[in-house]
């Protein structure tokens, strides 16, 4: 497949896998596993995969700074600074916003999808495509995009969004509600109401869009990534980001901007998934 050169991949590998246990550690969560006994890691497939259709220069690995070391061992392709390392879990709004801050300092035009670093997909081909049709469709509209999964069953471990079937194009519609993890009967009703998809924490954004969002919704948080303009890809950078992280609050992208936001877009599929969150 073509690469374009103006999208980027954050893949976000900072979980410490506690569901897991006793075979995913914190010195070694489950991202750093062979769980599928594929003789690869789940974060080399996630990188594999991706790096089908985007250049390993441009994905970032944003994850715990313990894990540094394991990341460059796994991933020998990947440039050691486009491993960003949180000194302290603050979940996923921190981390995307100093992955667009380090991509702003390359490339102001960038694309980006971000995907966790754990999930298993079976169809990788579909995937890809939808992808690419993803990467597209926010290179050319102001809209935050996010991945949903057609159920294959009451599934109460996920978060589910609604959608107006009626509306959808090219498996592409706007969102009309979050809903958190169910509880049985209300996953029953989701299910079958054929209005609901699991939601999979795999995002499409531009770095325009993404910016103006984090300046509506999450200014505070993206004025203290702004104070290291200048300082991203140079040697100061580390320091930047260890006094920066324990004055920023921890919120979830999807809580923070995808909740709030009016330009949000939901792209269904169905390619074999799993988040893998337990055994």
């Amino acid at each position: 497949m073509e690469q374009n050169t103006n999208n980027y991949c954050v893949i976000m590998a900072g979980g410490v896998g506690s569901r897991f246990w006793p075979l995913s550690r914190t010195n070694r969560p489950k991202q750093f596993l062979d769980v599928l006994g594929t003789g690869k890691t789940l974060l080399q497939q996630t990188f594999d995969r991706f790096n089908k259709i985007i250049p390993s220069e441009n994905i970032i690995v944003v994850t715990n700074a313990d894990y540094k070391d394991i990341i460059l061992e796994q991933l020998p392709a990947i440039k050691a600074e486009h491993v960003l390392l949180e000194p302290s879990r603050k979940n996923t709004a921190p981390c995307i916003a100093y992955a667009n801050h380090k991509i702003l300092a390359s490339n102001p035009e960038a694309n980006i999808v971000v995907a966790p670093s754990d999930h298993l997909i079976i169809k990788e081909e579909e995937f890809l495509r939808i992808v690419t049709q993803g990467l597209e469709f926010v290179s050319e509209n102001e809209a935050l995009l996010t991945l949903g999964i057609k159920p294959s069953r009451p599934e109460t471990g996920y978060g589910y969004i609604q959608v107006n079937p009626e509306d959808m194009k090219d498996n592409l519609t706007k969102v009309k509600t979050f809903t958190e993890k169910p509880d049985y009967e209300l996953a029953k009703v989701f299910y079958e109401s054929g209005e609901f998809y699991w939601n999979s924490g795999i995002f499409f954004w531009s770095l325009n869009t993404i910016m103006k969002a984090f300046d509506q919704d999450l200014p505070e948080v993206n004025s203290l990534f702004r104070e290291g303009k200048g300082l991203y890809n140079t040697e100061k950078e580390t320091e930047f980001i260890n006094n920066a992280y324990p004055r920023c609050k921890s919120i979830s992208v999807d809580y923070g901007i995808m909740e709030k936001a009016d330009n949000v877009y939901v792209i269904c599929s169905d390619f074999g998934w799993s988040d893998l969150g337990t055994w």
